[in-house]
């Protein structure tokens, strides 16, 4: 187990430590089990969701119900519960599959079935007792019951940890009396179990409960909400009066409900992302076939390069979150095989394994929901008027892709939290941010070199400039790390800067290391159209990057310092050979043109 051990890096490494190709995982590793998996669950949703994506837009929440509960007669709630409690016990990345490819049709039913197999049904895998697992566990992975998760209230949105709901325990010693108000309970109109975070006495940290969801117990729920979008998804507020529930239905122990609720998230937020990846694809497959159909000037409106340009920019995004996605999925499953193998419970590795990769999880979180919202955005615009038409199903699309933003942490809470975490690391000494920081310090004294170098490898230079991306974070990080030490977290504008320097690097790399990977394997002429997204992304990434980082520097630093960290921003995002963006655009267009839709998954 070494050998992997070596091979793994940590979570937020990737940053100093070079990938080789070989070492990540691609859609294209997929094995027969796992293509199989893919293709049953696109005939489910093709058959009972995008045949009737009309019906979710008319708040037909007894037809989500009734499809989560096909989902369930078919397995695919039960895909990441252990065997020992009626689940089919697939790895992380099997688990990851699923839910990309059961979450492209429609938001509200993605919703539902995210709500209840992730913190709906998960808290309990992870964190439950023995004997709650066998109670609870078999009914929700099989889709007879369903659960929901109680944990933001009126007062506590971002801030999970101030909510007001009070758990009392009876003088007898054998129940706790719940009292509060919840809102935006996904699945609340129809689950049979909640996840209740409360507060006893006036602990530092709520606590978790299963709570079952019956009215005659002090339970009630306020009025379907009206919503921007996932119409079909119910949405309700909960109150809870002097609910009575026993004290062998607290979840893991007291006051530990914040690092149950924090956990649920990070691997929410990594299936958050997965679940933006099919959405992209249908999106950018219906704007295909309408551009290839709709003729204006005589011609089909494919032929304009400001389409193609869409087109590209929405397949080139759709490729590089597939790419982010899977790779991060499998090292988060070859880190819990790690810790299995170690002699860690299913339920320590996952939490750990998971855990290790909170950096990743925010990144994707953040990036994947950025670029679904762009890409169903496009697709309005390819369709024109017909795109703000109800009658075709672009502006749902668009309207269900708003909340991913928000769910599971803020996209800004998230971008704090990818820079802050990776900040605590280093200072743990997991990740050796100081080492490289100083050593990019150092070069920026030095004198540049003005060799050529050679770039005649296929990415030879992307990699290069993969490299130095990752300089300009740590130069400017680094930096403000020197500058403000504890009191970083104040400055939530340059973190937010950081942020994007981080998540385009991870992207990028991502993007060409799967490329690589995959002309290695196939031939440079098969991949030739990924070979152009990947420099297409770099591209963009590279833009981004300058921009972000210009905008830090001028805003923290000054005088001679400020001079020197423009100048080594310069020198890190200077192409020696600048890409054809037009040459790239129209190639990935045209391709995507010839397969009238998206065909690199």
């Amino acid at each position: 187990m070494e050998t992997a051990e070596k091979e793994i890096l940590r979570g937020g490494q990737f940053l100093v430590k070079e990938t080789k190709c070989e070492d990540i995982f691609t859609l294209e590793d997929l094995n027969e089990e796992q293509k199989m998996m893919r293709e049953s669950t696109k005939e489910f949703v093709d058959r009972e969701l995008w045949a009737h994506w009309e019906r979710f837009e008319k708040k037909d929440y007894a037809y989500t119900e009734e499809c989560m509960r096909k989902a369930g007669e078919l397995g695919l709630l039960s895909v990441a519960v252990p065997e020992a409690y009626g689940g089919m016990g697939m790895g992380f990345v099997s688990t990851m599959l699923v839910c990309d490819y059961i979450s492209g049709a429609t938001g509200s039913f993605s919703t539902a079935f995210g709500a209840h197999t992730g913190i709906g049904t998960m808290p309990i895998t992870l964190y439950g007792t023995e004997e709650q697992k066998q109670k609870y566990v078999p009914k929700l992975a099989s889709g007879e019951w369903f659960g929901a998760y109680c944990l933001t209230e009126p007062g506590a949105g971002s801030d999970a940890n101030s909510g007001k709901t009070k758990a009392v325990l009876s003088e007898d010693g054998k129940y706790y009396s719940i009292t509060g108000q919840k809102m935006w309970i996904s699945n609340a109109g129809f689950c049979n179990l909640f996840i209740v975070f409360a507060r006893i006495e006036d602990d530092k940290n709520i606590t978790g409960f299963i709570v079952e969801n019956d009215p005659k117990n002090g339970i009630s729920l306020g009025d379907e909400e009206k919503k921007l979008g996932i119409h079909s998804s119910s949405t309700r507020q909960v109150f809870f009066n002097e609910t009575k529930v026993p004290v062998e239905n607290m979840l893991s122990e007291r006051g530990n409900g914040f690092k149950i609720a924090m956990n649920a998230l990070n691997v929410g937020r990594i299936k958050l992302a997965a679940a933006c990846l099919e959405a992209q694809r249908r999106v950018l497959n219906e704007a295909t076939k309408y551009a290839n159909e709709r003729v204006q000037f005589k011609t089909p409106i494919m032929n304009f390069g400001a389409i193609k340009a869409k087109i590209a920019d929405m397949a080139t995004n759709a490729y590089a979150d597939e790419s982010a996605c899977y790779r991060a999925a499998k090292n988060i499953e070859d880190r819990i095989a790690i810790r299995q193998a170690d002699g860690n419970s299913h339920q320590e590795a996952e939490l750990k394994g998971v855990e290790e990769y909170a950096i990743e999880c925010s990144i994707l979180k953040v990036a994947v929901s950025e670029h679904v919202q762009h890409t169903t955005d496009e697709g309005i615009q390819i369709f024109g008027g017909m795109g703000f038409s109800a009658d075709t199903p672009m502006e749902s699309a668009w309207r269900d892709a708003r909340i991913s933003r928000i769910y599971e942490g803020t996209n800004e809470i998230n971008r704090m939290l990818a820079v802050g975490m990776l900040v605590k690391k280093a200072m743990k000494g997991h990740v050796d941010l100081l080492g490289p920081a100083t050593a990019v310090g150092e070069e920026l004294m030095g004198i540049p070199s003005f060799d050529t170098p050679d770039y005649s490898e296929l990415f030879s230079e992307e990699k290069d400039m993969v490299a130095r991306l990752k300089k300009v974070f740590l130069m400017v990080a680094g930096s403000a790390v020197q500058k403000f030490g504890p009191n970083l977290e104040e400055h939530q504008m340059l973190l937010m800067s950081a942020a994007d320097i981080l998540i385009q690097v991870y992207l990028a790399e991502s993007t060409i290391l799967r490329a690589e990977k995959n002309a290695k394997r196939f031939g440079e002429d098969n991949q030739a159209t990924q070979i152009a997204m990947a420099k297409l992304y770099l591209y963009r990434a590279v833009d981004i990057v300058n921009q972000k980082g210009k905008e830090a520097i001028v805003s923290f630093a000054e005088g001679d310092e400020q001079r020197m960290m423009l100048m080594g921003l310069k020198r890190f995002t200077k192409y020696t050979n600048q890409p054809n963006v037009v040459a790239l655009r129209t190639q990935i267009a045209d391709k995507v043109a010839a397969d009238n839709g998206y065909t690199f998954d």
